[in-house]
């Protein structure tokens, strides 16, 4: 039956019908739509189911987003609280990425292993009480070989104990908000009730590390590499092997993070990346490792089969605006961000057009960075989102001395 015959029985049938049908009209719409647009900065992943497919995922909960936007494509269970395991470290990793973007460490920096830290047991590498490894190649530790030891020497190093370093890392899962998530250990050992996490702030907290630290991905990706263990005993050489088999058996994969304890069973946070396009896989309590990577393969395959990208790379573009009253008469504006724009049909995506408008009138003083206007973005006569246009410099408000100047040029030079 037609839409608009469905709708002239329901008038018929009185209010309660014509209710029920525009229910219905209203749900088919928003259920149909697959499309979202983000500003990258803001780094605020999108709810948004784009599809009821049952992928047969057999694992307690996962959650499949595109990287860039953070649009959810496929999700079960996805706030369903539950043992992270030592993808923990994920967290871990992304409090050492923002030490190194501040300055506060280096990578060349040298670590010194607490008793502490050499007692922790499970994953290890085998650091030595007061042994000195540099920090990247405690990075590379932890992401490879997901070492306990190496986790808690750097907790210490930057925060003093593990305690405080903990509290730094609930503190920034608030901030992201992981609302399902509370951390006890900064490697995942715990096995308390009180350490836990969803597979939906996994996914959070993998895009905060994968797109404002991309670097890490020369790590994940590491298959296998030595470190020399130096000590007193002398010199000697350690295997770093890579948990992520995933790494072996799906080509586009690129990281990030296992874990397996008893209770958490075995996690993994999938990252991979297919013609510019970057997707997260989290798998969390599959029954055994192999089911864990084959569910994240199952989920990326599908993600890259419905999910197409369209970025607009071009931030400067030749455009000055007029101001008023300020010591010039113009300024350069540029795109505040990258464009992304995330779309789940069959839409032609090189039809993308846009329009740039701005604020109608600028007034003396500016900054830089100010919003001036937007990049308004369309398909057809639909619009698919749109970024800040901003000062690329400021503009300090002319005084009278400057407004002399400025009409003795204009008018008698």
């Amino acid at each position: 039956m037609s839409y608009s015959r469905f709708f002239f029985s329901c008038k018929r049938k009185g209010f309660v019908s014509i209710m029920v049908a525009s229910i219905m009209a209203f749900t088919y719409f928003f259920t149909s739509i697959g499309m979202v647009y983000s500003k990258e900065n803001d780094l605020e992943a999108i709810d948004v189911e784009v599809s009821a497919t049952d992928l047969g995922i057999s694992s307690k909960s996962c959650v499949l987003m595109e990287a860039t936007t953070g649009t959810i494509l496929y999700d079960k269970a996805k706030d369903e609280r539950v043992s992270p395991a030592s993808i923990t470290k994920i967290m871990t990793l992304l409090l050492i990425f923002e030490e190194l973007e501040k300055g506060n460490i280096t990578m060349d920096e040298e670590v010194i292993t607490s008793a502490y830290a050499k007692s922790m047991g499970g994953s290890q590498v085998f650091l030595e009480e007061g042994e000195k490894q540099n920090v990247e190649t405690l990075i590379k530790c932890i992401v490879v070989a997901s070492g306990n030891d190496a986790c808690v020497a750097m907790a210490e190093h930057i925060a003093g104990s593990e305690g405080e370093f903990v509290a730094r890392m609930n503190e920034k899962a608030k901030e992201l908000g992981m609302n399902n998530t509370n951390f006890e250990d900064c490697s995942g050992l715990s096995d308390s009730d009180n350490h836990y996490t969803s597979a939906y702030d996994v996914a959070l907290m993998s895009r905060e590390l994968s797109v404002k630290y991309p670097e890490i991905h020369n790590y994940s990706s590491i298959w296998m590499e030595n470190i020399t263990h130096k000590t007193d005993k002398g010199e000697s050489e350690f295997g770093l092997s890579n948990t992520n088999k995933l790494l072996k058996q799906y080509p586009y994969a690129t990281g990030l993070k296992t874990g397996s304890t008893s209770k958490a069973k075995y996690c993994v946070s999938a990252t991979a990346k297919k013609d510019n396009i970057e997707l997260i896989a989290v798998v969390m309590a599959a029954p055994n490792y192999k089911v864990r990577f084959s569910e994240a393969e199952t989920l990326l395959k599908y993600g890259y089969g419905v999910c197409k990208l369209y970025s607009d790379e071009n931030r400067s573009f030749k455009e000055y605006i007029k101001i008023d009253g300020g010591v010039s008469e113009k300024v350069k504006v540029m795109a505040k961000e990258t464009f992304n724009y995330v779309s789940t049909t069959e839409e032609d995506l090189g039809s993308v057009e846009k329009t740039v408008v701005y604020n109608k009138k600028v007034v003396a003083p500016i900054k830089k960075g100010d919003t001036l206007g937007k990049i308004e973005y369309f398909i057809g006569n639909k619009s698919i989102g749109w970024v800040d246009v901003v000062a690329c410099k400021s503009v300090e408000k002319a005084d009278f001395t400057n407004t002399l100047k400025k009409i003795f040029t204009k008018y008698i030079l």
